[in-house]
């Protein structure tokens, strides 16, 4: 399967084991609860899928890569105990508890979560001394003598043999005690995780084209020669940060991270390309409605390679705009919440202002205690890390300037963050419209260029597969996409496009 039909059966696997009965017990008991095995070749995501499966079913998670562990680290150190046997004493040796079951406690500690997923990643790989130590774990849930805790659903990663010389087989016994999953490389999947997670466009772009040049890995006279998701991702970030910087990705540069050197090149001379493209077809000025007229008649004419690219340089423009319009909604959601708590507790202060900087204070040290929980608990994405890292920014703000206005009347004070808050949906609403613009500008693009055609099929299933371009026209509309996405692809029934009319009228309720 691939490692999304992996993710999700991770998932309901996690929730079937945590699942109670009437009594209050687990509806599959400990000892019937086989921990998974997921084998597949290195750099797939098996790593990255285990925070999302904790996040979506509410649960702690505790990583290792069990190779960076010596054995004693693993069950615990020796020492000397005495006990006594038939009132004779003896000194017999045991254990301190280990490391990994102690951090599940820690884990139980920081974060209040009783629950949650052990996660120990290169379970084959181990060394010869630590190798008895996994089979017992995977056959009894135990490291050493101390019992991974109730609630807590084992899951372990490892590679083929043909990926990992270090590999050790597990044997027939331990087999049968482990619910094992097997996993491929695929890059429609991984795609879906790149538009979420912001992939650099040139790199999709490329793979769109050179598919078989996303996951690679072979021997050859040199050596081997390694092309992964994970490189390809790692490469993302670095070009992105590069291209703030002003600093050239090359063939060299590439070559780091994605250790195939025909592969390496070739991307390198599409990558010079790509940035050509941008240049000579101007898309920031296609997608706010100014189009050449010769760029119409280029691309009518260029290769199948070159209106591909055109078009995920459009749809990465797009994503940027949507993206912020996500980033934005999800503030301005957030921050009306706690609006609503601070409303109702400066409709309490003493009317003198005595009281209302200190509340405001108070409110953000409860955001700031919250974020730094559900942080450690791993129950916040990244655009809800940001959101919530702005709003403490601004529940600061707020307080500085009522407190450097003397504005500290509570009916005054909150007037002021009524005021604030107007602006920020205002300048929400303005990125929608904008959003909305480069979308129309795009299509109007698109239908002068190639109108009803294989180039519009692929516009509108990127606009399907992208998180952000399906989400801003699920909640805000666009004519010629449904046009579109009716007459050229399946018509089926889509999620209802209209955002919740309560929502709307709550926001407006708030702001009169």
């Amino acid at each position: 399967m691939n490692i999304k039909q992996a993710k999700d059966e991770i998932r309901h696997t996690v929730q079937a084991y945590l699942t109670k009965d009437a009594l209050g017990d687990y509806a599959i008991p400990v000892v019937r609860q086989r921990p998974i095995l997921l084998i597949g070749p290195p750099g797939i995501g098996k790593t990255a899928i285990m925070s999302q499966v904790a996040r979506e079913c509410g649960v702690a998670l505790v990583s290792y890569t069990i190779t960076h562990h010596t054995r004693q680290s693993a069950i615990g150190l020796p020492f000397i105990e005495k006990k006594n046997f038939g009132g004779k004493e003896y000194s017999i040796t045991e254990y301190t508890m280990s490391e990994i079951v102690a951090s599940i406690y820690e884990k139980m500690e920081a974060t209040g979560l009783k629950e949650g997923i052990l996660f120990i990643d290169e379970i084959n790989c181990v060394s010869e001394t630590l190798a008895p130590t996994m089979l017992q774990f995977l056959q009894g849930k135990t490291f050493g003598n101390h019992q991974i805790p109730e609630g807590w659903v084992i899951v372990t990663a490892g590679n083929p043999p043909e990926y990992n010389q270090s590999v050790r087989e597990f044997d027939i016994v331990t087999l049968d005690r482990v619910k094992r999953i097997n996993v491929e490389e695929n890059y429609p999947v991984w795609k879906t995780y790149a538009y979420e997670n912001h992939i650099h466009s040139a790199i999709l772009s490329y793979l769109d084209i050179k598919k078989e040049n996303f996951y690679q890995i072979e021997t050859t006279v040199d050596g081997k020669e390694i092309v992964t998701a994970r490189g390809w991702e790692d490469l993302s970030r670095l070009m992105q940060v590069y291209e703030q910087l002003d600093i050239p990705v090359d063939e060299s540069v590439i070559l780091q991270y994605i250790q195939n050197r025909r592969i390496a090149k070739d991307f390198a001379n599409y990558l010079d390309l790509y940035k050509k493209y941008q240049t000579d077809y101007d898309v920031d000025a296609v997608v706010q409605g100014n189009v050449k007229p010769s760029s119409i008649d280029r691309i009518q004419k260029a290769s199948f390679d070159e209106k591909l690219s055109v078009i995920n340089l459009l749809i990465s423009k797009l994503t940027a705009a949507f993206t912020e319009v996500f980033d934005k909604d999800q503030y301005v959601r957030d921050l009306y919440e706690i609006l609503k708590e601070l409303k109702f507790v400066l409709g309490r202060a003493p009317k003198d202002g005595s009281r209302t900087a200190a509340i405001l204070s108070e409110k953000a040290e409860q955001v700031e205690e919250e974020l730094k929980l559900n942080k450690e608990r791993g129950l916040y994405d990244a655009s809800k890390l940001l959101s919530m890292k702005l709003i403490l920014k601004t529940l600061e703000q707020y307080r500085q300037q009522l407190v450097k206005d003397n504005r500290l009347d509570p009916d005054e004070a909150f007037a002021f963050i009524k005021a604030s808050f107007a602006k920020d949906t205002e300048e929400r609403k303005q990125l929608i419209q904008t959003a909305a613009a480069y979308l129309e500008n795009a299509f109007a693009f698109m239908e002068s260029a190639f109108g009803e055609s294989q180039e519009m099929v692929i516009f509108i299933t990127e606009l399907n597969a992208n998180k952000y371009c399906a989400r801003f026209i699920r909640d805000n509309g666009s004519a010629k996409y449904d046009r579109y996405n009716k007459s050229l692809l399946f018509d089926e029934k889509r999620e209802n496009l209209l955002r919740d009319i309560g929502e709307a009228s709550e926001f407006a309720a708030f702001l009169d």
